[in-house]
């Protein structure tokens, strides 16, 4: 991640954490030296996978960066994940490497690199449309 990051140019110290697909769905990427753990009948569980636009997933990386989500800048390249975070009350940026505003955002970003100066460093408010969705989670962004 951190390379991805300094190849875009963004410096990730703006960042409490990140979470990607690796850090929601860990037992899909158990090492050789860890086996998984066999069922009764001997066949190897499938773990569920957790994927966006899903509401629930966007409430469990919450949980697991464990932070507040009042303070949670919610970044993706699709529209459907950014109507999902809004609807649980998150901020939202798209970065689809153009300033295109979407009726979900909060923010339109011309860049991954233009984050710093385009979203003021008000992450600490309350959003105005805060769910108790939302309110019973947590997520990311030190501005």
């Amino acid at each position: 991640m951190r390379k991805a990051l300094q190849r875009l140019g963004v410096d990730e110290a703006i960042f409490d954490d990140v979470v990607c697909f690796e850090t929601m769905n860990p037992r899909l990427f158990i090492g050789e030296d860890e086996p998984e753990p066999a069922s009764a009948s001997g066949d190897r569980p499938r773990p569920a996978v957790i994927l966006k636009p899903s509401v629930d997933a966007i409430v469990a990386a919450l949980r697991v960066a464990g932070t507040n989500p009042h303070r949670t800048l919610f970044l993706d390249d699709s529209e459907r994940n950014i109507a999902a975070g809004k609807a649980l009350g998150l901020r939202t940026a798209p970065w689809w490497g153009k300033k295109v505003r979407s009726k979900e955002a909060d923010y339109a970003l011309e860049s991954i690199g233009s984050l710093r100066r385009t979203i003021p460093g008000d992450l600490g408010r309350r959003p105005p449309a805060a769910t108790a969705a939302a309110a019973n989670s947590s997520t990311t962004s030190r501005e």
